[in-house]
């Protein structure tokens, strides 16, 4: 093995990181580096799944696992037979836990969409979440050093910026004067005219600063795909779950953006059968695709995580959890299937990948023409929408 192996898994931080790594960890041969996640009960059984695949991929390669399962389940990944050594969630980009030469880690070029990480961490105290566990309180990269990892992947040739954050709306709130996260928008914008597209990861709709609603609902450049931290449509488990908004704080939200825009596209998280969910919690869970036109849904069944309040109260049966996310899934891919069949007829600027797909701005994957080019935005005319996809 000529080159090092990154295996990733989970979120888009995720992604960024094992690029920065990558990148720092050109030179290092015969490595593998599995970046876990935690996230859910799933999420583990994948990187244990994913740590046994790559040991039996490369028998003789060193094999590190990184990530928040090698954080928060430190004891038990640490034990598995596979594994030759650990490294910290926060010390995974500091070249000094790899023995490599250098400073901070290198930025990896991208072809396409780069994602740039400007948050790091949460301050919140969700009762079903492991991940400050994993990634420690919220800290925010600041400005200047967000415009100079933007511009070299603009250099590099990336066509679409993609703005990941573990709560990335509480972005500059560590910062003196806490700007908020329009304020980085703008400046971003601003310093690079020739960015056409930007794009944002996971946002909480209740952080929304007024800028970034302005951002958000009136500049082209900011495309129109909005993916909300929402987790329930029903609000006593919302309370429960210590989230900070309702579900008319949700509606309000997407309400007013689509007056102002109404090709946003909306995604959502879904959190199916946590503790002490109803049959009317559930009914309320599966309203709110509808409600909010929900085209994007990340539906995850409740699974129990250490350490957390959720842990502790009454459980909801697996086979009624499962039941309940099957459900969500089917009720959010027929609003899925009639949003794109909604397409049928448009023309979409749409960005080339390098597996013959691409992405319109409103984030509906389109199968492009043979041999364009990846990096290329090339304008489709939807003929047809079949099997998730645009053709």
């Amino acid at each position: 093995m000529n080159a090092p192996q990154i295996i990733s898994l989970g979120c888009r931080m995720n992604i960024a990181e094992s690029e920065r790594m990558r990148a720092m960890l050109a030179g290092e041969n015969n490595l593998v580096v599995v970046n876990s996640c935690a996230v859910t009960g799933e999420a583990m059984r994948q990187t244990r799944q994913a740590i046994r695949r790559a040991r039996r991929d490369h028998p003789d390669a060193r094999l590190v696992v990184t990530g928040c399962a090698a954080e928060i389940d430190r004891a038990q990944i640490g034990a598995m037979d596979e594994v030759d050594g650990l490294v910290a969630n926060a010390a995974k980009l500091d070249p000094r836990s790899w023995n490599v030469a250098g400073g901070a880690a290198p930025i990896a070029p991208a072809r396409t969409r780069a994602f740039v990480a400007v948050q790091n961490g949460c301050d919140h105290a969700c009762t079903f979440c492991v991940i400050p566990q994993g990634r420690g309180v919220s800290r925010s990269v600041p400005v200047e050093q967000v415009l100079r990892e933007v511009e070299a992947h603009l250099a590099a040739g990336a066509k679409e910026v993609v703005l990941t954050g573990v709560d990335l709306t509480s972005w500059g709130q560590d910062i003196g004067g806490a700007p908020r996260l329009g304020v980085l928008i703008g400046a971003i914008l601003d310093t690079f005219p020739a960015l056409a597209r930007l794009r944002l990861s996971s946002v909480d709709g209740v952080e929304i600063d007024p800028l970034l609603f302005d951002l958000i609902a009136h500049e082209p450049r900011v495309m129109p795909h909005l993916h909300l931290s929402l987790q329930h449509g029903a609000d006593l488990i919302l309370k429960r779950m210590k989230r900070r908004h309702l579900r008319r704080d949700a509606v309000e939200l997407v309400a007013r953006l689509k007056a102002e825009r109404p090709e946003i596209a909306v995604g959502a998280d879904l959190i199916a059968g946590f503790p002490t969910e109803t049959e009317a919690h559930h009914d309320a869970n599966l309203s709110i695709i509808d409600e909010l036109d929900i085209v994007h849904a990340h539906v995850f069944p409740y699974s129990p995580r250490p350490g957390t309040p959720a842990a502790r109260m009454p459980q909801v049966p697996r086979d009624v959890v499962k039941a309940r996310a099957a459900a969500l899934r089917a009720r959010a891919a027929e609003r899925r299937a009639e949003w794109l069949a909604s397409l049928v007829g448009e023309t979409l600027p749409v960005l080339a990948e390098r597996d013959g797909t691409g992405y319109a701005p409103n984030y509906a994957r389109v199968a492009l023409p043979p041999q364009v080019p990846a990096g290329q935005v090339i304008d489709v005319t939807v003929r047809e929408a079949r099997e998730g996809l645009l053709l």
